[in-house]
């Protein structure tokens, strides 16, 4: 089934993009439902989610895309009081890359568009943790409607959470320095640098970038995060979200 949006002029326009993780317009869930350990297919990885069907957990819509993106659909990423993985004491929706790519060294963009809408807003007082790696050496934090990015455990940004607005972000990693920088803008806006890179324990095993949302207590109701815009590229940043 083909997945991937590029086409040649997109190619000439962004770079070397090592993995993509867009939406074509072909795509359906049927597509996630398939992948399991012994049938690892690309761009995702789909297993960390409640005991319930994939749709309630993850939707495919050209409404949930940011309309600046190159995606063919934008994806809807949903928590609930059914949403505790392996028993955990918080709420999970996860999706991670599958590929053979080396997405851990070098100096890599990994790029995302977020967005919350009025309906099944997130719940403001309680932690999320959100498009993390597992040592969690860089993430997006939310709570108090706010937006903040961390490296090494450190706030060092922030922005309030605006219901209908697509807010954009590019993770600037260097692997081999060490150190990791955030670009950011807001609905069709190019991105800008708004963190130079500091310092970070970056690493990747290529397979542990979280793109989701971990609510940290097991609270509240339904929420929808939406997606779009998902791709890890070769330095330099592409700033054109189209």
């Amino acid at each position: 089934m083909k997945l991937f949006l590029l086409t040649l002029p997109i190619l000439a326009q962004c770079g070397e993009v090592v993995w993509d993780g867009r939406i074509d317009a072909s795509t359906t869930l049927d597509h996630f439902d398939q992948w399991s350990w012994s049938n690892q297919i690309e761009p995702y990885q789909w297993y960390i989610h409640g005991d319930g069907k994939t749709s309630r957990y993850l939707g495919l819509s050209t409404d949930f895309k940011n309309p600046a993106s190159d995606d063919g659909k934008g994806m809807k990423i949903s928590i609930d009081q059914s949403s505790s993985w392996n028993g955990q004491p918080m709420l999970r929706s996860e999706l991670i890359p599958q590929t053979t790519e080396d997405l851990g060294s070098g100096r890599l963009i990994y790029h995302f568009s977020l967005q919350a809408r009025k309906k099944n807003a997130p719940q403001g007082d309680v932690e999320h943790q959100i498009a993390f790696f597992e040592s969690h050496f860089t993430e997006l934090k939310y709570t108090g409607n706010t937006l903040q990015w961390m490296a090494d455990g450190k706030s060092h940004w922030s922005t309030k959470l605006q219901p209908g607005t697509w807010h954009n972000f590019a993770y600037d990693i260097d692997f081999d320095k060490q150190t990791v920088g955030l670009w950011a803008s807001n609905g069709a806006q190019p991105l800008k640098k708004v963190v130079d890179n500091v310092s970070a324990s970056a690493s990747s095993n290529s397979q542990d970038w979280h793109v989701g949302e971990l609510k940290t207590e097991k609270s509240g109701g339904r929420e929808d995060w939406y997606w779009s815009g998902v791709y890890v590229e070769k330095a330099p940043v592409t700033k054109k979200i189209s």
